[in-house]
């Protein structure tokens, strides 16, 4: 195990907007949330009583999984061997209709993750969630944390309204990028349309596994759209997004760019090369080959070593036991992963002794 390891996704949970959030609302939103009892704002994507969300031995006596700030510590860093964590809290601030709501809200939970839990732990870091739903609020809230260096990334779902690329968000993309924010994308919907491109799902198992599709259409509308060209230093990390796609992905997309890229000319190289040098992706869940020989073929065909971060996901069940590491990696790559990737890929985080 590496001396520092940087877990890049764990998920402390908001116990409700009328209890965890009523200290750090505005006295609009107070009102409004008493009045109006607007409490259980989990998002669709993850249900906190699902067996998914929480493992069991990782769910508290009362509450959600990960809302026990001891008990996150215990199973992420004294269990799952971590020395760092960045915190990434996705509840339904990201997925309401009011914007200014949602402003609210973003707030609030930023202001929480920082009193409650990145001031009472230094090992622990968090993303700035903000309220996509109206891209001039989300560089507002962009701006208001960013003096905060325990914040190290842009948080957003992979399926909000539209696509990330498009140039009403070009704004967001640019605060992130002045600030040395990478934009972490993460699986969950807003539900503003189906979760497959076809239509609305019978199952749940049906949207977990289409979550790689809406991956997919989102880089290629941060490439295409030329997000990469026009913000040359902007990392973009796909958090629960999967790893086994990317291979066929990659080679799609520079066989279709050799064909039609006559249509964006400001596309100058390959979508692979692009995606070498500005997407991560964080390894657990891992959709690898069950065996050694398939996993090393994987990590082959992607082509590079600084795209994989450690991820535990906690507390997500994802995994038995207490080792959060994929199976069959070489051990380069784990090495890598676990501490110059993550630094490489947030570089305002601070890692305390």
């Amino acid at each position: 195990m590496a001396a520092t390891r940087i877990d890049c996704d764990i998920h402390p949970a908001v116990g409700g907007t009328r209890t965890t959030l009523l200290p750090y609302l505005d006295d609009h939103w107070k009102e409004q949330v008493v009045s109006r009892a607007i409490d259980g704002l989990d998002l669709n994507s993850y249900p906190p009583n699902m067996p998914f969300a929480g493992r069991a031995d990782w769910r508290p006596a009362n509450g959600k999984p990960g809302s026990d700030l001891k008990m996150v510590q215990r199973g992420a860093f004294d269990q799952l061997g971590s020395s760092h964590a960045i915190c990434n809290v996705v509840y339904g601030a990201q997925a309401v209709f009011d914007s200014y709501m949602a402003a609210g809200f973003c707030k609030a939970i930023n202001d929480w993750i920082a009193a409650e839990w990145l001031a009472k732990d230094a090992r622990l870091s968090a993303s700035i969630v903000v309220p996509m739903q109206a891209p001039d609020l989300a560089v507002e809230e962009i701006e208001r944390r960013a003096s905060d260096k325990r914040f190290v990334a842009v948080l957003v779902l992979a399926q909000g309204e539209t696509l990330l690329g498009r140039r009403h968000y070009w704004p967001v993309w640019q605060a992130a990028a002045k600030h040395k924010l990478p934009v972490a994308i993460h699986a969950g919907s807003a539900y503003r349309t189906a979760p497959s491109s076809i239509g609305w799902p019978s199952y749940r198992y049906e949207y977990y596994l289409a979550e790689a599709q809406a991956f997919q259409a989102q880089l290629l509308s941060l490439i295409y759209e030329g997000v990469f060209g026009r913000f040359p230093d902007l990392k973009v990390v796909l958090m629960e997004s999967g790893v086994s796609w990317l291979p066929a992905f990659m080679w799609r997309a520079n066989k279709t760019w050799r064909g039609v890229r006559v249509e964006v000319p400001w596309v100058e190289r390959e979508p692979a090369s692009i995606i070498r040098d500005h997407v991560r992706v964080t390894m657990q869940p891992f959709d690898g080959p069950p065996d050694a020989a398939g996993v090393a073929d994987v990590i082959e065909q992607i082509g590079s070593d600084r795209m994989f971060l450690f991820a535990s996901d906690y507390p997500h069940w994802q995994f038995e036991g207490d080792d959060p590491m994929p199976p069959h990696l070489p051990a380069s790559i784990v090495s890598r992963m676990c501490t110059d990737n993550p630094l490489e890929t947030f570089p305002r985080l601070q890692l305390a002794a």
